[in-house]
């Protein structure tokens, strides 16, 4: 290709610039934005420092390393691990060519999970050989409408190995597969209840390859005791999976697959990479503990040195890390690590290394490599069905792959009531809020403002939700003197925030104005707006916004939106979740202030604000009432937390704040809450004469925006 003159860009730029078509200037920096950048700082850093840090020696290693891999599947959403089912296995085709055969095959991982793949074989072979599972990266090869499975793009691999006395099965990933499925659900399609289910694709892939490692092992051909693994970018994430979980591979070569934390959350990395890239990170893992667990075994960590999302830095972090924990095993050489020049692309300068190395490690030879790797072969050629089985769930794995908790039954007595929720309390902590701090930190409870008029007070405080994390708490209450008024906090949702600053503005216009000052365009003062939420007011009003509402506002971009979610997750938090802590530093805080200290305090939230309120409240002292508004029904609408659809939904989580404190529901569906209702009747946990413990008041649907 021509190349264009070193002026050219800078040419465009001016005539652009001249014709009033200069480039978009970048929103402005917002507060939000530099208090997440530190606190996604700090937790990664957190869980770099944790990450193998209790490994000390070689015993240490081998006390935890089973307790790691159950972890890992776990993560991938793997334990207990499915049922070995009937694979089921079909070849549909065969090519040969004068040195090499190829196989289109396809079994089935589980019943209706379809795998789609070409097994290349050594022309005239005598004995067994060692075999060599190729998952492929992101390669779609379409013609047509047609899918032929990113198998095509990579077959120039599994005709090598085949030429060179291996046996090399090579299968399609879920998304670019002949059957096509979905990689991007919290990517592109903002399915954030695969976090609710602890579901990731990358549990698929590594299932798939379980079992593709099984039809290997039932092939007359293959040497089952001689596997080995390889596969770039999304196949390199999915060599790591299956040689972390699975010791039947000997040797194995990622390639560009694998970074640290660091690079994905606070250098960005994560905006290039789709679901398939990541477990759920449950228990708070840095990547360099998926590598460590591929120790001692035969182990090819490459890379390339300008690769834009395997950054080098993070890869040779993870490459010094894993070294020790073979170099605790006496090991060193079963390790390697090779970095060429390039980008992230599958080039002649990664693909030799990966061939010496099973060469060395599966054949115990290391003859210089002479044969390149060619595309020999026509898509149509390695295409496995003609149609496509009607039985498939591949397209529809995602709902079904983890296992979600049914709806529970209302129980039999109190001895079965409490079994459940001290279950239900243990996997919150343990499995789903993991990621709130151990202790908390000091408040650092300060009022910075005071204001008042149109007889009413508003006093300004910050307090600190956990390191980097300042929020505001806006208080209002009558002018007029009275001794413990009862005291209202309410958790501000996004969609509520533009009325309360209204309301705010035209009430207190001075205060709130300083206050808002650096997050630029604000909402007007709105005088309905102020009489809606404080006309007649007798108690005292506290709104709290959780990170990255109001004040704490960061990139609006609905893309950026979508990474940070997207980020938190990888942290093994969600939003949501860190939100709920936001709201239990909101509940203390309003505890510390002066003259809110006693009395009773009431919980209000709406939609997921609503959600996030409620699960707060479990972790805090008893309120005197929850008042939520629109409660999503169920988690599929949110709050988004890691794995909670695994043990609990929305009706149970409400029985339990119930037993705390009355609960009042304003609901479209009061037939959603039955099993609350129920357990509160049936443990008559309302005093006769009272109003239930769990009111249900209908209201109209919820307007779609």
């Amino acid at each position: 290709m021509k190349r264009l003159p070193l002026f050219f860009p800078l040419l465009v730029l001016i005539l652009g610039l001249a014709a009033g078509l200069a480039p978009a200037a970048a929103p402005p920096e917002r507060p939000g934005d530099r208090m997440l950048a530190a606190y996604f700082a700090a937790e990664t850093a957190r869980l770099r420092d944790a990450c193998l840090a209790e490994i000390r020696s070689i015993d240490d290693w081998r006390s935890k390393r089973d307790e790691y891999r159950r972890q890992l599947l776990e993560m991938l959403g793997l334990d207990p691990l499915p049922e070995r089912t009937d694979l089921k296995a079909t070849i549909t085709g065969r090519v040969e060519r004068d040195d090499f055969i190829v196989e289109n095959l396809h079994f089935q991982s589980r019943p209706g999970l379809y795998v789609t793949a070409n097994l290349y074989l050594p022309k005239d072979q005598q004995k067994p050989v060692p075999a060599i599972l190729y998952v492929c990266g992101h390669g779609s090869v379409k013609i047509d409408g047609v899918s032929y499975g990113n198998k095509a793009s990579y077959q120039h691999h599994g005709a090598w190995f085949a030429r060179n006395g291996f046996a090399c099965l090579t299968i399609d990933s879920l998304q670019l597969g002949e059957i096509e499925s979905i990689h991007h659900g919290t990517y592109r399609y903002k399915m954030w209840w695969w976090n609710n289910h602890g579901y990731t694709p990358a549990g698929v892939e590594a299932w798939n390859c379980v079992r593709a490692l099984d039809y290997l092992q039932s092939r007359q051909e293959v040497d089952g005791e001689r596997l080995g693994v390889t596969g770039r970018s999304g196949g390199g994430a999915y060599s790591w999976w299956i040689a972390a979980i699975d010791e039947r591979i000997k040797a194995a070569a990622p390639v560009a697959g694998i970074t640290d934390l660091e690079n994905h959350v606070v250098d960005g990395t994560v905006e290039g990479h789709c679901d398939c890239m990541f477990f759920v990170n449950t228990y708070r893992w840095d990547y360099p503990l998926v590598a460590a667990l591929v120790a001692p075994r035969a182990l090819l960590l490459e890379n390339s040195d300008t690769d834009r999302i395997f950054p080098l830095d993070g890869v040779i972090r993870t490459h010094a890390r894993v070294k020790r924990i073979y170099q605790l095993h006496q090991a060193a050489p079963q390790f390697g690590l090779v970095i060429t020049p390039g980008p992230h692309k599958d080039t002649q300068d990664l693909q030799l290394p990966a061939f010496r190395w099973f060469n060395k490690h599966l054949k115990g030879s290391e003859p210089l490599i002479s044969m390149a790797a060619e595309k020999l072969l026509t898509p149509a050629e390695l295409k496995v069905f003609t149609q496509l089985p009607e039985d498939e769930r591949n397209t529809t794995i995602h709902e079904t792959f983890t296992q979600t908790t049914p709806p529970a039954a209302a129980p039999a007595d109190e001895a079965a009531w409490r079994e459940s929720r001290q279950a239900w309390r243990a996997a919150l902590q343990a499995k789903v809020f993991r990621g709130w701090p151990e202790e908390d930190p000091p408040l650092d409870l300060k009022q910075r403002a005071a204001a008042s008029g149109r007889g009413l007070a508003l006093r300004l405080f910050s307090f600190t939700s956990q390191e980097h994390i300042p929020l505001k708490l806006y208080v209002v209450q009558p002018q007029a003197a009275a001794a413990a008024r009862p005291v209202a906090l309410r958790l501000v949702g996004d969609e509520e925030w533009t009325t309360l600053a209204g309301a705010l503005r035209w009430g207190f216009p001075e205060a709130i104005e300083a206050d808002l000052a650096q997050l630029g365009e604000l909402p007007p003062a709105d005088e309905a707006a102020f009489q809606a939420h404080f006309q007649g007011l007798s108690q005292t009003l506290v709104f709290a916004a959780p990170r990255g509402i109001g004040p704490s506002a960061w990139n609006p971009d609905e893309r950026k939106q979508t990474q940070i979610r997207r980020r938190f997750m990888l942290l093994g938090q969600t939003l949501d979740s860190v939100r709920a802590w936001d709201a239990r530093r909101a509940i203390q805080a309003v505890r510390a202030i002066d003259g809110l200290a006693t009395g009773p305090l009431e919980i209000r939230g709406r939609g997921v604000a609503a959600g996030i309120a409620l699960y707060a409240s479990l972790f805090e002292p008893p309120a005197s009432r929850l008042l939520l508004e629109q409660l999503p029904p169920s988690h599929r609408e949110g709050p988004i937390f890691l794995n909670v659809r695994r043990f609990l939904d929305m009706p149970e989580a409400l029985a339990m704040a119930a037993e705390r404190a009355p609960v009042v529901v304003e609901t479209p569906a009061p037939e959603a809450w039955a099993y609350a209702v129920q357990t509160a009747e049936r443990l008559a946990w309302q005093a006769p004469g009272d109003a239930p413990r769990v009111n249900l008041v209908k209201t109209q649907p919820a307007q779609a925006k």
